[in-house]
């Protein structure tokens, strides 16, 4: 069964860290480019970054700058996003997302989805 799953969200105050995980089965991650992708409450889904097949970067939101990072571990077949100084702007349900070739912001572009994880920074 192909499958993404997310975990590690939790509630962190302000300036904490946290990493996110995602797992995936039936299909490896090292050949597909990721998209960690959030949706805040209210807001519309958005794509925070995104890593290549080759992890190169690209980050989409000003927001993130280097608070977020990304790795990979192919033995595990996972990948993680890395929070550091959280905001209570990062409030959100994160989710990753696979896809071939190239990175895309839009979500219907990719091949796979997790079901998310919540990540709550209180004010």
């Amino acid at each position: 069964q192909v499958q993404l799953v997310e975990s590690g969200g939790d509630l962190v105050q302000p300036g904490g860290s946290l990493r996110l995980s995602c797992a995936a089965s039936g299909f490896n991650l090292h050949s597909h480019a990721i998209g960690w992708f959030r949706r805040a409450p209210g807001k519309g889904r958005e794509l925070s970054l995104c890593a290549s097949t080759t992890d190169a970067i690209t980050k989409y939101l000003d927001s993130v700058g280097g608070r977020f990072t990304f790795s990979r571990d192919n033995v595990k077949n996972t990948v993680y996003l890395h929070m550091q100084g959280v905001k209570p702007e990062d409030t959100a349900v994160y989710y990753c997302a696979a896809k071939e070739w190239q990175c895309s912001r839009q979500w219907g572009r990719y091949d796979y989805w997790g079901q998310g994880t919540q990540v709550t920074v209180p004010s």
